[in-house]
């Protein structure tokens, strides 16, 4: 053993012998962290190597903060989103004595706890820092915005859903950096006219701006129309824009390269036409449910976008196939086009659409009924490169459609069949494509094992499958999973009833799964759940609502063995107050707990779990009747902590 440690983990040869930049480099081709792992556990070289050179960082917990951010001197890249109970306190705790010159990117989205003092600490330790995250901190406002404007040679900031945020902290960002690149204010609603008026006179080098959901009206597009460096614009829902407003960003600089005003719902395509007519180096443009129909003047702007419009997104749509055909005649370089619940779409549109736009690789049909096999035939004929084909509610496509497709299509990645009827003849085509990645099959119930083993023999790149309410799988189609399919990361079997804790037990050689979803499968018991949790150590999403045989058992088997768990729903499961409290005690990561209907836990029961977790939860869903008897203390504390209630009224209803 002693010769076998020298030879890969000593000095004197082997790995050793090696620099530990050609090791750096080695570890830079290992994507897989997992594997990383392994190089540092065999051997004390790679250990350094990676101790050296790393430039990225996700901390899960807090506790280990300060000695990862030593023993990493060279980090530029920062992510403390996941990290539970994270607070002003221990985060300056964590960046004393740490060198980290060379941070450049921090991501704190989600960190509630986290404060003006915690920002003042994170900018006088990052000197070089260029962007911040700090997206759905919903407690941040103002004094958080000012002290993210230390940091001056800042170039991407978010701060989506910082709702405290008013005009006095955009003032003080844009101020304190001007070098501004990328910056989202999504959901600030605080945020007027005047903000974003001074943010465009200060901020020169904007290139791109998110606005969506701000009650900003025509004026702030009179003002964005002056960044001369702006290419990305998202006014998502913005009620106050109309096309006047669209008028006016027209008429400004001819930078702009994608533009979203979806759901938007006083732009016309009056709006739409002059804002293309202005902006003639367009590569994306999303009009997705904002528009009714579709204007002459329009379909004529759109065609001078011939040589670079890639991205359409028409989603909500009334369209014809003479408008269609339009589309594909003077958009011919598309490569994604969005069609979700269009009325009108028919096969002669889709036909003359993909017949001119063969570059297409992503189409979304969903909810497009009156589809038959015949559109899935012209685009397996014309969009050979096709990669993303979304489906869902198309309930007139057929086995001979997929055949055609799988035939022609051997780059497809991702399909979506959710209530598309298909069978297992459907499914033995499909099984062609050796590349899908994603692949949804919900309310499809004349699908079986039969068809299912199809996929997991010829489908083994699978990292997404969604079954649910496909009632006819069993066991044995979890158990083909498991053998053929083994980098699955997120798996759908909600309403499976014929699962059974044999078919869970199969599941625990996925070791890359991380999300599962187990809704109302009234078959499984705290012995299944064990079986997957001591297997996937990467679980960080389980979704047990109105699994009834689930109990204490099964929260033991959580706490012990899903140490990296972030988010559980265990509504209506037959726990009782002693395994709750286990559970919220034990997992140090869990910050998401829907909880509705314990009807086995006492008040007490709920008060005493809900102290233990105290500072790390983030969001919960309770009953509202706890509310009011829940003491006043404990609410106040959670608030305080960050974490968001989510009260609800039901009855308590027993599905099976």
């Amino acid at each position: 053993m002693s010769e076998e440690v020298q030879r890969y983990g000593g000095s004197g040869g082997g790995v050793g012998a090696l620099s530990l930049d050609l090791l750096g480099q080695v570890l830079d081709r290992v994507r897989e962290p997992r594997d990383r792992k392994a190089c540092r556990l065999v051997s004390r070289a790679f250990a350094r190597a990676e101790a050296a050179h790393r430039r990225a960082l996700r901390a899960l917990r807090r506790e280990p903060l300060q000695r990862l951010l030593r023993a990493f001197p060279a980090l530029e890249r920062l992510d403390l989103s996941a990290c539970a109970s994270l607070d002003d306190a221990s985060l300056a705790a964590a960046l004393s004595g740490a060198d980290l010159a060379g941070v450049r990117r921090v991501c704190l989205a989600r960190a509630n706890g986290v404060g003006w003092r915690g920002l003042d600490a994170l900018v006088a330790s990052c000197p070089r820092l260029e962007a911040v995250d700090l997206s759905h901190c919903v407690g941040a406002g103002d004094r958080e915005a000012a002290a993210v404007a230390a940091a001056a040679g800042l170039r991407e900031l978010s701060l989506e859903k910082c709702l405290g945020v008013t005009d006095m902290g955009l003032a003080k960002v844009v101020v304190g950096c001007p070098k501004l690149e990328k910056l989202s204010l999504k959901w600030c609603r605080e945020i007027s006219d005047i903000g974003i008026d001074l943010l465009s006179k200060k901020c020169h080098e904007l290139r791109s701006l998110d606005i969506s959901y701000l009650k900003v009206g025509n004026e702030s597009l009179r003002s964005i129309s002056s960044l001369e460096k702006l290419e990305e614009l998202a006014t998502v829902c913005c009620s106050c824009i109309d096309d006047d407003g669209l008028e006016l960003l027209s008429k400004g600089s001819n930078s702009l390269l994608s533009v979203d005003v979806s759901r938007s719902d006083h732009v016309t395509t009056k709006g739409l036409a002059s804002l293309v007519d202005g902006h003639n180096f367009l590569q994306k443009l999303n009009a997705a449910d904002c528009l009714h129909e579709t204007g002459q003047c329009f379909l004529t702007n759109l065609a001078k976008l011939t040589d670079t419009l890639t991205v359409l997104r028409l989603d909500g749509l009334e369209v014809s196939a003479s408008v269609l055909q339009a589309i594909g005649e003077g958009c011919s370089n598309l490569v994604e086009i969005s069609l979700s619940k269009c009325n009108g779409v028919i096969d002669e549109g889709v036909s003359s659409l993909v017949a001119r736009c063969s570059h297409l690789r992503a189409i979304d049909l969903t909810c497009c009924h009156l589809l038959t096999y015949n559109a899935l035939d012209s685009i397996a004929d014309n969009c050979k490169m096709v990669e993303c084909l979304r489906l869902e509610s198309c309930s007139s496509i057929s086995k001979k459609g997929l055949e055609q497709i799988a035939s022609c299509c051997p780059n497809l990645k991702e399909i979506d069949l959710t209530d598309c009827g298909v069978n297992d003849a459907a499914l033995q085509h499909l099984a062609k494509c050796s590349e899908l990645l994603i692949l949804k099959l919900g309310l499809c119930s004349s699908i079986s094992d039969k068809g299912l083993a199809f996929i997991s023999s010829n489908c083994g790149k699978l990292i997404e499958l969604d079954l649910y309410r496909c009632n006819s799988v069993t066991d044995d189609v979890l158990a083909a999973l498991a053998n053929g399919c083994k980098k699955i990361k997120m798996l759908n079997l909600c309403y499976c009833n014929k699962i059974t804790d044999s078919g869970l037990g199969h599941l625990g050689s996925l070791e890359e799964l991380t999300n599962l979803e187990l809704r109302c499968l009234v078959r499984i018991t705290g012995i299944g759940i064990s079986s997957v949790v001591i297997g996937c150590k990467n679980l960080i999403k389980l979704d047990l609502k109105r699994c009834y045989s689930i109990d204490d058992a099964g929260l033991w088997a959580l706490a012990r063995y899903a140490l990296n768990l972030r988010q559980l729903t265990i509504s209506y499961c037959q726990v009782t107050g002693l395994g709750l409290c286990h559970l919220l005690g034990s997992l140090r990561c869990l910050q998401d707990v829907k909880m509705v209907h314990l009807s086995w836990v006492s008040i007490e029961g709920f008060e005493i779990a809900l102290r233990a977790a105290c500072g790390r939860l983030k969001k919960l869903k309770m009953l509202s009747g706890l509310k009011s008897v829940l003491s006043p203390e404990l609410l106040q504390m959670l608030q305080a902590c960050g974490c968001r209630i989510r009260w609800v009224n039901k009855h308590l209803v027993y599905k099976d």
